[in-house]
């Protein structure tokens, strides 16, 4: 399993992004993924995640109704797309993969490196 999440840069307050976490190795149709960020000096929390089922998707109250996460099996590639991005949002975000399906960072198993992104004017 590999993941190698990609899209991250710096970006004005205000602002969007569309990360993209590239998948391998696996059926991507087999897996839920799961956004997780690190900002500097925090813990890893959970961002969005997306069940491998129907789709069903979860967001965290910090980003609800500003980012929305997409997946496309054929392209084996799950998005997260980030509006209204706030330095608050500044982190290094992650995506990561399980045949569980869950909003907590213990529930995943495989996890790709990080992208950073940076909100600031």
């Amino acid at each position: 399993v590999q993941l190698q999440a990609s899209g991250g840069g710096l970006v004005q307050p205000g602002g969007s992004l569309r990360l993209s976490c590239a998948t391998s190795g696996f059926s991507l149709d087999d897996y839920n993924i799961g956004w997780f960020r690190q900002a500097p000096g925090k813990k890893r929390e959970g961002v969005s995640c997306i069940s491998r089922a129907d789709g069903t998707a979860f967001d965290a109250d910090s980003v609800k109704g500003r980012f929305a996460i997409s997946r496309d099996n054929t392209k084996k590639t799950v998005y997260l797309q980030m509006n209204s991005l706030q330095p608050e949002d500044t982190a290094v975000y992650y995506c990561a993969a399980d045949e569980k399906f869950g909003t907590t960072e213990s529930t995943y198993g495989d996890w790709g490196q990080g992208t950073q992104v940076t909100v600031s004017s």
